[in-house]
């Protein structure tokens, strides 16, 4: 038994929602979805080849408040040093990280891991300062780069 009955030919009128509340959640529920989408869109764009497995995405640079602290390996972090914070590869491997905005890249170790935020907001790799100085993106921040995992003792 139907909840209601429409006589064919009549004409259907949509009206706006009256319900000030009601269409307000309406927007809020919309807005949220579009807003937890936004990591999604932004995932890391991973191509696992036999061999080579590349990542595109963002890199961001160590602050200099971190220097000394212990890394996700133990070891003490330096800015000095050619290492890099990734989620995406493997503790102590080694990756070429390419800036694609002006085409410089460097070798570095990975040996430490990234928070969550950081990766859901797009970032493949967090380089230490002075990587990031051999980039030459020290002034804007963040940059859209290229990183590739290099086989053991790749030293250019």
């Amino acid at each position: 038994m139907p909840i209601f009955h429409v006589e064919p030919g009549a004409e259907i009128a949509v009206r706006p929602l009256k319900n000030k509340y009601l269409r307000m959640k309406i927007y809020t529920t919309l807005i949220l979805c579009l807003l937890f989408s936004i990591p999604v869109w932004a995932q890391l764009q991973t191509k696992d080849t036999s061999s080579e497995k590349v990542a595109y995405g963002i890199a961001s640079f160590y602050s200099k408040n971190l220097d000394s602290t212990r890394t996700a390996t133990g070891e003490i972090f330096l800015n000095s040093k050619m290492t890099a914070a990734s989620n995406h590869f493997k503790l102590n491997s080694w990756v070429r990280v390419t800036n694609l905005r002006n085409g410089k890249s460097v070798i570095v170790r990975i040996n430490d891991r990234m928070h969550k935020r950081m990766v859901l907001r797009g970032r493949v790799v967090d380089l230490s300062r002075s990587a990031a100085e051999k980039l030459n993106f020290i002034s804007s921040g963040l940059v859209r780069v290229k990183v590739v995992l290099v086989p053991p003792g790749t030293t250019e």
